[in-house]
C-alpha cells in the first residue's frame, strides 16, 4: 500500500513528486523519502520516518537547494518487512550509492536474492525485501544495457511490484517497471510524470498511459518507450483520463473522515444521479444483455474489508428483489480454496480503489476461466474497470481517510439499483418501482444525514467520553444488520484501537453468551423485518438477563427493544433493505468521537492505509 511517484523532464522535479507523495499519502505514511539526480549527474537521497511534512522539514534541514534536478523519484511508505524507521524508508540505493529504487509491492523470493548477494559482497543496511533490488541493479548495470539490466532483474524477482529505479550511470532515464501493482504514466511534450494512481499528476495532464502488467518504461526527458519483460517493445495507448483532484482539504471539518461522513448523503445522491443519467449505455458499460440475464442463476460478490460488507448487504437485495442465489467471498480467502467453474455465475468484484491486490487477483482467476465479471469501484481508470469484462462506477468523490464512510454507502446504493436493474429486465418489478427504489435511497441518505444532526450533541456531551473508558465490545445484528454490524465493528477497531468480537445475534446462545458482564458494551443494529425484529429482541433479553449493558441502534415502534437499552438511538422507518444506510452514519459518527475522546490519529490510523495494493 505504498505510492511511488517519479519524474522526468524540463524542469526541477522535487516539488513535483513532493506534491504527488503528499495526494498519495493515505496509501502509507510510516515514512517517506525522496532521490534525485542533481545537475552534476550525482544521486541525492533525503528520508525521513513518519510522512511528507517529516520528509519535506528533513530537506529544508539540510539547507540545501542542490536537492533537486530534472529527474527523480519518491516514496510514502506502508510497512510490510521491517518496522518504520529511516533505515527502511525508501528509497533505497546500492553499495555504491549510484542506483535509487522505490517499490509498492512484495518481491516474495528477497531473502533468497538477499544471501546470495551478501556472499557476492553487498552490504545491507535495511530490514525490507526492496533493497535487493537495487543491489541486483548494481551487478546488472556493470555488464548490461539499461533495458538488458531490467529483464535481467525481473527475470529473477518473484512477487509484485511497482519500481521506479534510476541510476547515475544513465542520469537521463528513469525506469519504471510494473508486476501485479498499479503504475501509470503521465504524458506531456517535455516532461513525463509517473506514479501509482494519476491523482498525483492529474492536474498537470489528463494524458495517461497505464503499463500493462509485466512491462516496463524507458523514460527520457523528451519521451518514453514500452517493453514486456520479453524485451519486445509495445505501444499501450495513451488515454484521456476523467479522474480529477480537488485541492480543497478538510475545509472547516477537524478530520478527513468527519468531512466524508457528511458527504455520504451528498455521494448517494451523485451515483443515483450519474446512474440515471448513463442509464442508456449502462448494458453496454456492465457488458451484460438481456439474454445473460435471464439466464442468470446466482451472483456473487468478492471484496475485502467494507467493500466485502457491502457485498454482504447486497446478498439481501439480489434475494429479495432479483431473486437469485447469491453470495458474498472475501477475496484473500477466495483465491486458495477450490475454484468450481460455475455456469451462469456473474460474479461482481467491488473495491472502493479498484486497485485492491486480493480482489484483482481473484478478478484475474475469474477471467482465466472465462466466468463473466463486473467491477464496482468508485475509480473510473482502475485496474479494475479496464480488466473487468464490465463496470459500475460509483460517485463518492475523493476519500481521503483510510476508514471508508461515503464509498461504503455509494456502494450500497449502486448495488440496490442493479439490483432492481437486473430484476427489471426479468421482468420482476416495474418501471414505477425501479423509480420508487430510487426515492427510496434519498430518503435513506435524508435520514443518516438527520440522524446524526439528531444526537450529535449528546454523543459529544456525554456518550462518546462514557463508552470511550471500555476496552471491549459486541456488536450484534441478525439478517441484514448483522453485516451492518461488521462495518460497524470495523471502525471501531480501526481508529479507536477498540476490540469488538462481532455474531450474528441468534449465535449468543452457541458460545458467546460467556463473555456478557456489566464490563462489556453489546451493541444491537436492529432490522424492520418484523419476524427478525422478533428473534433479536429474544437476543437482546439474553443479554439483560445476564446484567449487560445494551447499546441499541432501533427503529420508530420497536418499543419492546427499545424498553431493554440503556442507550438508545432510534430511526424513522425506511425500506427494510435500506436499514444498514439509514444507521450506519450515525455510528460512524459515535465511533469517530470516541476516538476523539481517546485522541487517535484519526484519519491516519496506526499500522493501516487505505488502498491495499498487497495481497
Amino acid at each position: 500500500m505504498c505510492s511511488v511517484v517519479g519524474y522526468n523532464g524540463s524542469g526541477p522535479c522535487r516539488q513535483q513528486i513532493l506534491e504527488g507523495l503528499a495526494r498519495l499519502e493515505y496509501r502509507g505514511y510510516d515514512s517517506a523519502g525522496f532521490a534525485c539526480i542533481t545537475t552534476a549527474s550525482k544521486l541525492h537521497c533525503v528520508k525521513a520516518q513518519g510522512g511528507i511534512d517529516q520528509l519535506r522539514a528533513k530537506i529544508k534541514m539540510a539547507q540545501d537547494d542542490g536537492i533537486d534536478g530534472a529527474i527523480g523519484l519518491g516514496h510514502t511508505r506502508w510497512s510490510t518487512h521491517g518496522s518504520s524507521s529511516e533505515n527502511n524508508a525508501h528509497p533505497h540505493v546500492d553499495c555504491r550509492r549510484t542506483v535509487a529504487v522505490v517499490h509498492n509491492g512484495i518481491i516474495e523470493n528477497f531473502a533468497f536474492l538477499k544471501e546470495k548477494l551478501q556472499l557476492l559482497g553487498h552490504t545491507f543496511v535495511s530490514q525490507t525485501d526492496t533493497e535487493v533490488i537495487a543491489h541486483l541493479f548494481e551487478d546488472e548495470l556493470q555488464t548490461k544495457s539499461l533495458e538488458r539490466a531490467v529483464l535481467a532483474v525481473v527475470s529473477g524477482i518473484q512477487g509484485a511490484y511497482a519500481l521506479l529505479v534510476m541510476s547515475e550511470k544513465h542520469s537521463d532515464y528513469l525506469v519504471a517497471i510494473r508486476k501485479s501493482s498499479p503504475l501509470c504514466l503521465g504524458i506531456l511534450p517535455d516532461q513525463t510524470f509517473v506514479a501509482s494512481d494519476v491523482a498525483a499528476f492529474i492536474d498537470k495532464t489528463d494524458e495517461v498511459v497505464f503499463l500493462p502488467d509485466e512491462s516496463f518504461a524507458l523514460i527520457s526527458k523528451t519521451g518514453y518507450a514500452v517493453y514486456n519483460f520479453f524485451g519486445e517493445r509495445i505501444y499501450p495507448p495513451v488515454e484521456k483520463t476523467v479522474c480529477t483532484w480537488s485541492a480543497e482539504g478538510k475545509g472547516a471539518y477537524e478530520h478527513y473522515m468527519l468531512k466524508e461522513m457528511y458527504e455520504q448523503k451528498r455521494a448517494i445522491i451523485d451515483t443515483i444521479n450519474f446512474l440515471r443519467l448513463h442509464k442508456s449505455t449502462r448494458m453496454q458499460q456492465l457488458n451484460l444483455s438481456a439474454d445473460m440475464i435471464h439466464d442468470l442463476e446466482r451472483i456473487h460478490f468478492i471484496g475485502c474489508g467494507t467493500s466485502w460488507h457491502a457485498g454482504m448487504i447486497a446478498e439481501y437485495f439480489m434475494q429479495e428483489v432479483a431473486h437469485l442465489q447469491t453470495q458474498s467471498f472475501l477475496a484473500s480467502e477466495f483465491r486458495y480454496k477450490k475454484f468450481f467453474s460455475c455456469s451462469r455465475t456473474l460474479t461482481c468484484i467491488i473495491s472502493q480503489s479498484g486497485e485492491t491486490a486480493d480482489s484483482l487477483e481473484a478478478l484475474r482467476l475469474l477471467l482465466a476461466s472465462k466466468q463473466p465479471t463486473i467491477a464496482l469501484t468508485n475509480v473510473a481508470s482502475s485496474s479494475m474497470v479496464r480488466e473487468a469484462d464490465g463496470f459500475l462506477l460509483t460517485q463518492a468523490g475523493q476519500e481521503i481517510a483510510v476508514a471508508s464512510t461515503k464509498a461504503f454507502t455509494a456502494q450500497i446504493s449502486a448495488l440496490f439499483l442493479l439490483a432492481h436493474w437486473i430484476a427489471h429486465i426479468k421482468g420482476l418489478v416495474t418501471t414505477q418501482a425501479m423509480a420508487r427504489a430510487e426515492e427510496e435511497l434519498f430518503v435513506a441518505a435524508e435520514v443518516l444525514e438527520n440522524s446524526i444532526e439528531r444526537y450529535k450533541f449528546d454523543i459529544i456531551s456525554k456518550r462518546a467520553p462514557f463508552y470511550a473508558r471500555y476496552k471491549n465490545f459486541i456488536f450484534l445484528g441478525r439478517h441484514i444488520s448483522f453485516p451492518c454490524a461488521l462495518e460497524a465493528a470495523l471502525k471501531l477497531k480501526e481508529i479507536a484501537y477498540i476490540f469488538v468480537d462481532t455474531y450474528p445475534a441468534g449465535e449468543l446462545k452457541h458460545g458467546p453468551l460467556a463473555l456478557i458482564d456489566a464490563q462489556t458494551p453489546v451493541v444491537i443494529f436492529s432490522c424492520l423485518d418484523e419476524v427478525v425484529y422478533k428473534k433479536l429482541y429474544g437476543n437482546a433479553q439474553e443479554v439483560k438477563a445476564r446484567s449487560g449493558h445494551l447499546i441499541v441502534f432501533a427503529f420508530e415502534h420497536q418499543q419492546e427493544l427499545l424498553a431493554l437499552a440503556d442507550t438508545a438511538f432510534v430511526f424513522p422507518k425506511v425500506n427494510p433493505l435500506l436499514a444498514p444506510v439509514v444507521m450506519i452514519g450515525l455510528i460512524q459518527f459515535f465511533v469517530y468521537q470516541i476516538a476523539l475522546v481517546l485522541d487517535r490519529p484519526i484519519d491516519r490510523p496506526r499500522n493501516l492505509a487505505k488502498s491495499v495494493t498487497v495481497e
